[in-house]
């Protein structure tokens, strides 16, 4: 086999592994997502300002680097297209229905990763 194809096909493989691993998500960064789904479907219902949003995605993605940041809204705009699956575009009264119903439901309303000492 040629060295260079062989070489070629390594960095392919590895490119392809890394891209991989860069799409995991753990605990921490799905709960992240859920929370910023929950900050895109507030907004599209017209609830929040252009500096709330920017306020609130920013505290969803403090901590996370620039890659994972992308990846975890990534994530939420996939779930965000997920809860409008089957409702036509056009009828906004279905739309807001169904954001508003999950705006309410457990899913935004719970608080993730709480602790309690006894």
């Amino acid at each position: 086999m040629n060295p260079f194809f062989r070489i070629f096909c390594t960095l392919v493989l590895l490119s392809g592994s890394t891209a991989s691993q860069a799409l995991a998500l753990g605990p921490d960064e799905f709960a992240a997502a859920r929370q910023l789904t929950c900050v895109l479907a507030q907004d599209s219902l017209g609830y929040l300002q252009q500096s709330q949003y920017d306020e609130m995605v920013d505290e969803v993605l403090d901590g996370y680097n620039e890659t994972d940041g992308d990846v975890i809204y990534a994530k939420a705009l996939g779930y965000f297209d997920g809860l409008m699956f089957g409702i036509p575009e056009r009828d906004t009264r279905q739309v807001n229905a169904r954001l508003q119903s999950f705006v309410e439901s457990q899913a935004c309303t719970q608080i993730v990763g709480v602790s309690y000492e006894l």
